[in-house]
């Protein structure tokens, strides 16, 4: 008797602790998902990504229903300032005491740099949708890095691509001096230049400059017909500004805004922008499944979302569904899983994630309407080419990733 009772107990126990094992890898593991958006709130960047990627993020959390394997999932935000150092310190605090297990928008290369770099070393997930440069998905590639929204690559072929065929075939690049500026002026001079263009000059400004006149300049007496602007955010604005004081266009100079978004079209306004051609992953009047978007991100914020927001939502949400998807939300397992799954939302149609973590999608061609072509608010664009993704995104056995065989 007293046998047959140890032996039962015995199963019970073991049946038990098999029953908590399985309970515990099906969810979170220390019972909550936290994701840490980390980006320029306060800066040159902060309309182009800011609070406004925060607040796609929160939807995603709440369109997904607030939880994940029945943990709750919660968003933390921080102004990294631009600065590398800034930023870093932020992740391994969020990372060490905080319990972050991702880090996503991460607007500016070189600070997405730094915090893939510390992800890779904490084995933690970040997926980037506010930097450019590809070397986030090239020599600094990451097992658990992941890019979304766009690239330099994407824009060169995009913007570049389309301006060399309209003849625009001299440039000269007016740069920001840092990571994301060096490379967008490379890969683009490198398509200018596969098409039988050339460049004849370059010169590199301070990040957050006010005053480029002395650039401008440059870029003048150069006798380019296309003055390719290797920037973002305000110091695209401020130099495009600047050029029309300058008479740049009205000389038959042709700026190209490489980097240039809705948010930047709306604070520039269409009289100034007009004509502009850029490239993004997102337009929010592209179809019914973007506007549909749009026009809930609009009840909430007041603006109309460009790639970046649209982007961090979707990323958001396929994080998310790969933590259901793996069962756990272990780093390795979620990886996989992003890896395995194809991106279907309404800001990638279709979409793939490559082995050096690059999300494939298209991209699209964009030209600025002229003010009395504009049909209603926000409605500032022409969809001039759909750029599949194929063509828009580098190989990734060319991208110098160590993780592709």
């Amino acid at each position: 008797m007293r046998k047959t009772l140890l032996t039962s107990l015995a199963v019970l126990f073991a049946s038990t602790g098999l029953a908590s094992s399985i309970a515990f890898a099906q969810s979170a593991s220390d019972g909550k998902v936290k994701i840490g958006i980390l980006n320029d709130q306060s800066g040159v960047y902060a309309d182009f990504g800011g609070k406004s990627s925060v607040e796609a993020a929160k939807m995603a959390v709440e369109d997904f229903g607030g939880k994940v394997l029945g943990a709750p999932i919660e968003i933390v935000d921080a102004d990294h300032q631009n600065k590398p150092d800034i930023a870093s310190n932020i992740a391994r605090q969020w990372y060490d005491t905080e319990q972050v297990d991702a880090i996503m928008e991460l607007t500016t290369s070189s600070v997405a740099l730094a915090v893939q770099a510390i992800g890779k070393e904490k084995k933690k997930i970040d997926i980037v949708t506010g930097a450019a440069t590809t070397d986030l998905t090239g020599k600094q590639c990451s097992p658990y890095g992941f890019h979304w929204a766009y690239d330099t690559h994407a824009l060169a072929v995009g913007t570049g691509g389309a301006l060399v065929k309209q003849g625009g075939d001299t440039w000269f690049f007016l740069t920001a001096d840092y990571a994301f500026g060096y490379s967008l002026e490379q890969q683009t001079s490198d398509f200018v230049k596969a098409n039988g263009g050339k460049v004849v000059g370059a010169v590199r400004h301070p990040l957050a400059t006010t005053d480029f006149s002395s650039f401008l300049l440059q870029a003048q007496s150069s006798g380019a017909k296309v003055i390719g602007l290797a920037n973002a955010g305000l110091d695209t604005s401020n130099a495009i500004k600047q050029a029309a004081e300058f008479g740049i266009t009205a000389g038959g100079q042709n700026l190209a805004a490489l980097l240039f978004t809705l948010a930047e079209v709306h604070g520039l306004g269409l009289e100034a922008a007009q004509g502009l051609t850029m490239t993004e992953g997102y337009y929010w009047n592209l179809d019914d499944q973007s506007r549909a978007f749009g026009k809930k991100f609009f009840e909430r914020t007041k603006k109309m979302p460009n790639m970046v927001h649209a982007g961090t939502y979707s990323a958001v949400t396929q994080y998310l569904k790969a933590i259901e998807k793996a069962g756990t939300d272990d780093t390795d397992a979620v990886a996989k899983a992003l890896h395995e799954m194809p991106v279907d939302d309404f800001f990638a149609r279709g979409g793939t994630v490559a082995a050096n973590g690059r999300m494939i999608h298209d991209m699209y061609l964009l030209q600025a309407k002229k003010p009395a072509d504009s049909k209603e608010p926000w409605d500032y664009f022409n969809v001039l080419a759909t750029i599949p993704g194929k063509e828009a995104y580098m190989d990734p056995a060319k991208s110098g990733c160590e993780l592709v065989k």
